[in-house]
């Protein structure tokens, strides 16, 4: 635990209780002042009449998103060909599996399993893909278009909400805090940072095309266009940003100000940035939450068996393929996380800020920060294996 302390960021370190924080300001504030995250929701950019963009979700989002982007040194991506196992266990893991598998499972508990704990008829209602001309009463997907608060959107039931929310953290490989699994691990800070740029621009393809199919399958709405605008406004801009940012600044001030200086100041803008988010979330979803306290353990339960299946598997394979240690490590660890950021954006942009989608999401933040650092600690009383 002392390592820990010392090279995880206080920030970072105790990731969870902002989280809980959180919970608790954005529950309070959703019973006090319910019209708060409403006011905000609604400063949006609209397509056809239709909320597509929240402002300043979009805003806070962005700052999560930049402080990763402007870290990735893109030469690195290079040096792949001289690691090919592991980079192409990490990838298949990571695109071929980790999506499929978070779908099955989450499917399995939170539409059978755990269904009648959620509400057998329980309903969530989200935004209606823009660009789509739906009249009220006409069925998509699983949804009907209904009014509510005099907007039309799409009622759903809860769980394939949740379902939806699952989905888009399966598939967003983590790219952030994954430098600091695989720093606290003493793996190959080469590879990790390797698979940070090549995920990031894997997601740029990618990310859509599974997401949405796996929608699909579960008779979730699937706008694609608003699928292609969240890549776009929360990985393709931020990529870009930090990439050309990143030039500059080291040419302006050389690579030491940039790392010790300028890196260190942005790592609390991003959790704030998280946080604030957060806060957003709740006080949106604060009702069901009172409603049903056990609503963020359901949702938890799938999330928490996908991230131990996923690490075991890769970590196995990493073993069955003769991979050293330093790379093995940082490989399962990448697979297991994910990349939160993107997900809750995602969702926001697609469901909105109160569907249950985003709040499943939101999920994913509170549990994976314990449970990867306990994955790290199996895998350094583990490294004598390889």
């Amino acid at each position: 635990m002392t390592e820990q302390t010392n090279d995880i960021g206080f920030f970072e370190r105790y990731l969870s209780v902002w989280v809980g924080l959180c919970i608790v300001t954005g529950i309070t504030l959703g019973v006090v002042v319910p019209e708060f995250a409403k006011t905000l929701d609604g400063m949006s950019l609209d397509i056809n009449g239709a909320p597509v963009v929240s402002i300043p979700i979009a805003i806070c989002l962005f700052f999560m998103m930049y402080p990763i982007m402007v870290k990735i040194d893109f030469s690195e991506v290079v040096k792949a060909g001289k690691s090919i196992k592991p980079v192409s266990l990490t990838l298949f893991i990571n695109w071929a599996i980790k999506p499929f598998t978070m779908y099955a499972i989450a499917y399995v508990f939170l539409g059978i399993w755990l269904r009648e704990f959620i509400g057998i008829d329980a309903l969530d209602w989200v935004k209606i893909p823009f660009g789509l001309d739906l009249a009220v009463g006409e069925h998509y997907g699983s949804g009907i278009v209904v009014i509510n608060d005099g907007i039309k959107m799409l009622a759903i039931p809860l769980w394939r909400s949740y379902l939806a929310g699952c989905i888009l953290l399966g598939v967003a490989p983590c790219t952030a805090m994954v430098l600091v699994w695989g720093y606290l691990a003493k793996g190959n800070a080469g590879h990790t940072l390797v698979m940070v740029a090549i995920n990031s621009l894997v997601m740029l393809v990618l990310f859509g095309l599974i997401a949405g199919y796996l929608l699909g399958v579960g008779q979730l709405p699937v706008p694609w266009q608003a699928l292609l605008l969240s890549i776009s406004v929360y990985v393709a801009l931020p990529l870009f940003a930090g990439f050309f940012s990143r030039k500059l600044i080291i040419k302006w001030k050389g690579i030491a100000w940039f790392e010790q200086i300028f890196v260190g100041f942005l790592t609390p803008v991003t959790i704030f940035s998280l946080l604030l988010t957060l806060v957003l979330l709740f006080s949106f979803k604060g009702e069901v939450v009172l409603n049903n306290p056990l609503t963020i353990l359901w949702i938890a339960i799938p999330l928490f068996i996908q991230t131990v299946f996923i690490f075991v598997v890769t970590y196995l394979l990493a073993k069955k393929i003769g991979l050293s240690y330093e790379d093995a490590a940082p490989t399962a660890l990448i697979g297991a996380s994910n990349h939160f950021e993107v997900a809750i954006a995602t969702a926001v942009m697609l469901f909105g800020l109160s569907s249950g989608a985003a709040l499943a999401t939101v999920v994913g933040v509170l549990i994976e920060v314990p449970l990867m650092l306990g994955l790290v600690g199996f895998c350094k009383k583990t490294k004598s294996w390889f």
